[in-house]
Protein backbone atom coordinates (compact mmCIF):
# COMPACT_ATOMS: atom_id res chain seq x y z
CA UNK A 1 0.00 0.00 0.00
CA UNK A 2 1.58 3.44 -1.16
CA UNK A 3 1.36 6.21 1.30
CA UNK A 4 -1.05 8.00 -0.12
CA UNK A 5 -3.65 4.80 0.29
CA UNK A 6 -2.06 4.27 3.80
CA UNK A 7 -2.60 8.24 4.84
CA UNK A 8 -6.08 7.70 3.53
CA UNK A 9 -6.37 4.91 5.43
CA UNK A 10 -5.91 6.31 8.58
CA UNK A 11 -7.83 9.12 8.05
CA UNK A 12 -10.64 7.01 7.74
CA UNK A 13 -10.13 5.74 10.73
CA UNK A 14 -9.26 8.46 12.47
CA UNK A 15 -13.09 9.92 11.38
CA UNK A 16 -14.73 7.23 12.77
CA UNK A 17 -13.05 7.45 16.18
CA UNK A 18 -13.48 10.94 16.39
CA UNK A 19 -17.07 11.04 15.28
CA UNK A 20 -18.03 8.52 17.89
CA UNK A 21 -15.82 10.33 20.99
CA UNK A 22 -16.13 13.49 19.98
CA UNK A 23 -19.73 14.00 21.88
CA UNK A 24 -17.57 13.72 25.13
CA UNK A 25 -16.52 16.50 27.25
CA UNK A 26 -13.23 16.95 27.02
CA UNK A 27 -12.81 14.46 24.11
CA UNK A 28 -8.79 14.75 23.48
CA UNK A 29 -7.42 12.48 25.62
CA UNK A 30 -10.31 9.36 24.74
CA UNK A 31 -9.64 10.19 20.82
CA UNK A 32 -5.91 9.84 20.84
CA UNK A 33 -5.75 6.72 23.76
CA UNK A 34 -8.14 5.23 21.12
CA UNK A 35 -6.19 6.50 17.92
CA UNK A 36 -2.85 4.59 19.76
CA UNK A 37 -4.99 1.48 20.48
CA UNK A 38 -6.15 1.17 16.93
CA UNK A 39 -2.54 1.64 14.99
CA UNK A 40 -0.31 1.58 18.16
CA UNK A 41 0.84 4.81 17.93
CA UNK A 42 -0.91 8.35 16.75
CA UNK A 43 0.18 8.62 13.15
CA UNK A 44 0.88 12.06 11.65
CA UNK A 45 -1.89 11.36 9.29
CA UNK A 46 -4.56 11.62 12.15
CA UNK A 47 -3.72 14.52 13.67
CA UNK A 48 -5.33 16.99 10.87
CA UNK A 49 -8.15 15.07 11.20
CA UNK A 50 -8.45 15.41 15.11
CA UNK A 51 -7.84 18.89 14.61
CA UNK A 52 -10.64 19.76 12.18
CA UNK A 53 -12.92 17.26 14.16
CA UNK A 54 -12.36 19.25 17.57
CA UNK A 55 -12.21 22.69 16.13
CA UNK A 56 -8.36 22.68 17.76
CA UNK A 57 -5.41 23.13 15.50
CA UNK A 58 -2.81 21.31 14.52
CA UNK A 59 -0.40 22.25 16.76
CA UNK A 60 -2.82 22.22 19.84
CA UNK A 61 -3.38 18.25 19.22
CA UNK A 62 0.55 17.85 18.65
CA UNK A 63 1.23 19.67 21.73
CA UNK A 64 -0.78 17.32 23.98
CA UNK A 65 0.47 13.82 22.04
CA UNK A 66 4.05 15.50 22.39
CA UNK A 67 3.73 16.23 26.01
CA UNK A 68 1.89 12.96 27.33
CA UNK A 69 5.02 10.16 27.40
CA UNK A 70 2.39 7.43 26.98
CA UNK A 71 1.45 8.67 23.69
CA UNK A 72 3.61 7.14 20.32
CA UNK A 73 4.33 9.17 17.36
CA UNK A 74 6.19 5.65 16.05
CA UNK A 75 5.00 2.15 16.47
CA UNK A 76 6.67 0.49 19.12
CA UNK A 77 8.09 -3.16 19.45
CA UNK A 78 6.33 -6.02 19.84
CA UNK A 79 7.26 -6.05 23.77
CA UNK A 80 7.24 -2.99 25.93
CA UNK A 81 9.88 -2.98 28.86
CA UNK A 82 9.22 0.55 31.19
CA UNK A 83 11.99 0.68 33.82
CA UNK A 84 11.15 2.52 36.86
CA UNK A 85 13.90 5.39 37.33
CA UNK A 86 12.38 7.22 40.47
CA UNK A 87 14.26 7.45 43.37
CA UNK A 88 12.79 4.57 45.23
CA UNK A 89 14.19 2.55 42.57
CA UNK A 90 17.33 3.81 42.20
CA UNK A 91 18.19 3.58 45.61
CA UNK A 92 17.60 -0.27 45.35
CA UNK A 93 20.26 -0.35 42.25
CA UNK A 94 17.99 0.33 39.42
CA UNK A 95 20.82 2.48 37.43
CA UNK A 96 22.72 -0.11 37.30
CA UNK A 97 20.25 -2.57 36.38
CA UNK A 98 19.14 -0.88 33.62
CA UNK A 99 22.48 -0.33 32.20
CA UNK A 100 23.02 -3.54 32.01
CA UNK A 101 19.88 -4.21 30.40
CA UNK A 102 20.36 -1.17 27.77
CA UNK A 103 23.47 -2.64 26.86
CA UNK A 104 21.76 -6.39 26.55
CA UNK A 105 19.65 -5.03 24.18
CA UNK A 106 22.23 -2.65 22.58
CA UNK A 107 19.14 -0.07 23.20
CA UNK A 108 19.01 3.10 24.63
CA UNK A 109 16.01 4.79 26.55
CA UNK A 110 13.32 5.66 24.00
CA UNK A 111 14.67 2.77 20.87
CA UNK A 112 13.03 0.34 19.22
CA UNK A 113 15.53 -2.54 18.54
CA UNK A 114 16.28 -2.99 14.14
CA UNK A 115 13.97 -5.73 14.24
CA UNK A 116 11.05 -4.37 15.79
CA UNK A 117 10.80 -7.21 18.78
CA UNK A 118 11.78 -4.42 21.58
CA UNK A 119 11.30 -0.68 22.56
CA UNK A 120 12.61 0.14 26.15
CA UNK A 121 11.49 3.32 28.10
CA UNK A 122 12.31 5.14 31.05
CA UNK A 123 9.27 5.74 33.83
CA UNK A 124 9.31 7.42 36.69
CA UNK A 125 7.17 5.63 39.35
CA UNK A 126 4.73 2.25 38.84
CA UNK A 127 3.63 2.21 42.39
CA UNK A 128 5.96 -0.64 43.09
CA UNK A 129 8.58 1.13 46.09
CA UNK A 130 8.17 -1.43 48.29
CA UNK A 131 9.34 -3.96 45.72
CA UNK A 132 12.13 -1.66 43.81
CA UNK A 133 13.26 -2.06 41.55
CA UNK A 134 10.58 -2.23 39.49
CA UNK A 135 9.81 -2.65 35.66
CA UNK A 136 6.82 -3.26 33.39
CA UNK A 137 7.06 -5.69 30.89
CA UNK A 138 3.85 -5.24 28.03
CA UNK A 139 1.94 -4.17 30.42
CA UNK A 140 2.60 -6.69 33.47
CA UNK A 141 4.68 -5.30 36.33
CA UNK A 142 7.75 -6.92 37.68
CA UNK A 143 9.18 -6.31 40.88
CA UNK A 144 12.12 -7.09 42.79
CA UNK A 145 14.54 -7.32 39.88
CA UNK A 146 17.54 -8.19 40.12
CA UNK A 147 21.14 -9.19 37.63
CA UNK A 148 19.73 -12.55 36.70
CA UNK A 149 15.99 -11.26 36.08
CA UNK A 150 17.35 -8.54 33.96
CA UNK A 151 19.40 -11.63 31.85
CA UNK A 152 16.00 -13.04 31.59
CA UNK A 153 14.26 -10.29 30.60
CA UNK A 154 16.49 -9.78 27.97
CA UNK A 155 16.32 -13.07 26.56
CA UNK A 156 12.73 -13.38 26.48
CA UNK A 157 11.87 -10.34 24.70
CA UNK A 158 14.52 -11.64 22.25
CA UNK A 159 13.11 -14.72 21.57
Amino acid sequence: MDSRHLDADIASRTEAIVGRLKPLEGPLLPILHDIQAEFGYVPQASLPVIAQGLNLSRAEVHGVVSFYHDYRETPAGRHVIKLCRAEACQSMGANELADRLLGLLGLDWHETSSDGAVTIEPVYCLGLCACAPAAMVDGEVIGRLDADAVQDLAMAVRA
